[in-house]
């Protein structure tokens, strides 16, 4: 395969897979909404560097994700589902394109693209490059610096590399510090083992990261001026007090086995593969690694090594921890699936076999369980629990999916899968059927699984209840007022009524419309009447829970 054709047909994968399937399904978490939100109120209210939503939130995070979020919505004419998240989608693809061409320069075409493929079909890049996040937005700054400043060393470690320096600039512009703090620290690493002197590998690490800093320290100072003490807490509190296991509230915190326990999800379906190869390997006659011969290590193969040890032992320290941290290790995995993958095939080629069997026949059962939910009446009484009609509406979701696209992406990727059985069984055809069965599942069962969790049907009801200029909205959540950082907003709801809604607590209005959860208006409405509120109910989501809670609509006036 041809190297300018090999790049060719990675990007037209990658885009022809992902682009267009980014806004067939709703916001269904807080996550998403609460990130487009804030390009949102960036839009409306001209404010650039600090801008608070309708509850008075600022952002958590740098402005850079949000910038381009608001710049694509602004080509599409609004901030929705797609144009949020295609700023994801685009790093998302951009880092598998920056895996081939950087393991192209130095070894196998073939190589490079089925490593740039393994990453590409993980499980959680994959899912994290069709969110509105910033995570994986932050990942392709951080390993496109570090294949960058890898770039520097072959060249003799000479000159400044400032493409590394904006990226990691850029990288802490999305997330804070880290974006330059881990690519300065792996390659510094690398370049102790390579036996580079360590006050040149030291200050060269510092000059680079010091010049990152100068990008973001404009911003820095911007939002300093409009947010004063509050905004320098919150950058304390989510960069040093989250690193530090010192913040003032917990947040994702877990032990430290927990990046174990998320990194082997993170990597179906590849991980399967990577077990089954266990079996098979000739452990006694596998060469002893030695710490003082990391020199002698292949320089490429010790750098892919060492990001993934360092950055996954990096994250082991802080109490918080998330599966998308790791993400920047993804890539560099990749590499030595990739190389198993090859192994394999020469050397032990029915686990190879065994495996794309198990693929396909997972495949083929995907298609035959839709086929067969099309004649099965589904009854809303098989279903109890707390989750119960959340269930109810993905399975009915489900059943409803017939278009004809969804069809013919069924049948396409039959096609692909059926043909493993009768074609060559090489690492391309492995790839072919991991690829098609992430086509079916992203076009025709996550938007129903998904949009059986989306609250946008109830957020319509309250918009035509509640039309914009003929009442103002509230909000009243418990968790919301009495948390101490991170607090819960209804951010999907407040996203779909277009940044409408108000906070109760704070604003103590004298008439309009209040959101309020069952349980939340149980224990606190008797309170609110004793100030001299008077409620009338208008609406409640029936069995749709919003942010955990059959949520009612009060009309109320304060005497």
């Amino acid at each position: 395969m041809k190297t300018n054709k090999t790049f060719w047909l990675l990007l037209a994968v990658c885009v022809l897979t992902v682009i267009p399937l980014l806004g067939i399904y709703d916001y269904n978490t807080k996550g998403e909404p609460r990130e487009s939100i804030v390009s949102y109120t960036m839009i409306e209210s001209g404010n650039w560097i600090l801008p608070r939503n309708s509850v008075g939130e600022m952002a958590y995070k740098p402005p850079f994700f949000y910038w381009a979020v608001a710049a694509v919505s602004v080509v599409c004419g609004e901030v929705n589902e797609f144009s949020s998240r295609v700023p994801s989608a685009i790093a998302y693809i951009a880092l598998t394109i920056g895996i081939f061409l950087f393991y192209r320069r130095w070894r196998d075409g073939m190589l490079a693209f089925v490593a740039a493929m393994v990453a590409f079909t993980s499980w959680e890049l994959h899912r994290q490059g069709f969110n509105c996040r910033v995570d994986m937005v932050l990942t392709a700054f951080i390993v496109g610096a570090l294949m960058l400043l890898y770039r520097w060393y072959e060249r003799g470690m000479k000159g400044i590399p400032f493409w590394a320096i904006l990226l990691m600039g850029l990288g802490t512009l999305t997330k804070g510090p880290i974006g330059a703090l881990l690519p300065c620290l792996v390659t510094g690493i690398f370049l102790l083992c390579r036996k580079v002197n360590f006050f040149r590998a030291f200050f060269s690490m510092v000059l680079f990261g010091v010049l990152s800093l100068i990008l973001p320290a404009l911003w820095y100072y911007a939002a300093w001026q409009q947010g004063g003490q509050e905004f320098l807490d919150l950058v304390l509190e989510e960069n040093v007090g989250r690193m530090t296991s010192t913040m003032s509230y917990e947040s994702c915190v877990e032990p430290w086995y927990y990046n174990f326990m998320t990194l082997v999800p993170g990597y179906l379906p590849w991980v399967i593969l990577a077990l089954m190869a266990l079996f098979v390997v000739k452990w006694k006659a596998l060469p002893k690694p030695s710490l003082p011969k990391l020199s002698s290590y292949d320089p490429l193969d010790l750098f892919s090594f060492l990001c993934i040890v360092v950055i996954f032992v990096f994250y082991c320290f802080p109490q918080s921890k998330r599966s998308v941290y790791l993400m920047p290790i993804y890539p560099f995995i990749a590499y030595y699936v990739a190389k198993m993958l090859f192994w394999l095939h020469k050397e032990h080629h029915r686990v190879n076999n065994i495996f794309g069997a198990f693929v396909s026949i997972l495949g083929l059962l995907m298609v035959t369980a839709f086929v067969v939910l099309k004649f099965i009446h589904v009854d809303p009484t098989w279903f109890h629990g707390r989750h119960g009609f959340q269930n109810y509406s993905m399975l009915l979701q489900l059943q409803q999916a017939n278009s004809w696209w969804q069809w013919a992406l069924l049948a396409f990727g039959s096609f692909i899968l059926i043909a493993w059985w009768r074609g060559k069984r090489n690492v391309l055809g492995l790839i072919m059927l991991v690829l098609a069965v992430y086509l079916q599942f992203d076009s025709v069962y996550k938007p129903a699984v998904l949009n059986g969790k989306s609250v946008k049907n109830v957020a319509a009801a309250v918009e035509r209840l509640v039309p914009e200029g003929e009442g103002e909205l509230y909000e009243f959540i418990e968790d919301g007022v009495l948390a101490k950082g991170d607090p819960v907003h209804y951010f999907e709801m407040n996203f779909y009524l277009h940044d409408r809604v108000g906070n109760f607590h704070t604003a103590k209005p004298s008439e309009g419309y209040l959101m309020i959860g069952v349980d939340d208006a149980e224990k606190w409405l008797p309170r609110f009447e004793q100030e001299g509120y008077t409620f009338s109910k208008v609406y409640d989501s029936g069995q749709q829970r919003v942010a955990g809670q059959i949520m009612h609509l009060l009309k109320f006036t304060k005497r």
